[in-house]
């Protein structure tokens, strides 16, 4: 899990990332021209990568490691939910 630090981080961005949606929908409902709207998905989308990447790197650096000192079946345990998650992360 997450510590509190993280947790702070990862919610400021989602909430930025919130306002860009909200953004979204108001240049949809004007409307807007259709390059503007894909140029602001596409921000959107790039930051939620990056958030995504935030968690990622901290369950590389963190859960997995403590899982591994745990014990041998909780550290492959851990090891096979990060398999999972790259798996996930290229289709």
């Amino acid at each position: 899990m997450l510590d509190v630090a993280q947790q702070q981080l990862i919610v400021t961005r989602l909430n930025r990332i919130e306002g860009q949606v909200r953004g979204i929908r108001r240049m949809v409902q004007e409307p807007r021209l259709c390059v503007e709207i894909l140029q602001q998905l596409a921000a959107a989308e790039a930051a939620l990568n990056r958030v995504s990447l935030a968690v990622l790197k901290y369950h590389v650096e963190h859960c997995v490691p403590e899982g591994i000192n745990i014990s041998p079946d909780e550290g492959s345990a851990r090891l096979k939910e990060l398999v999972d998650i790259f798996d996930r992360f290229s289709s």
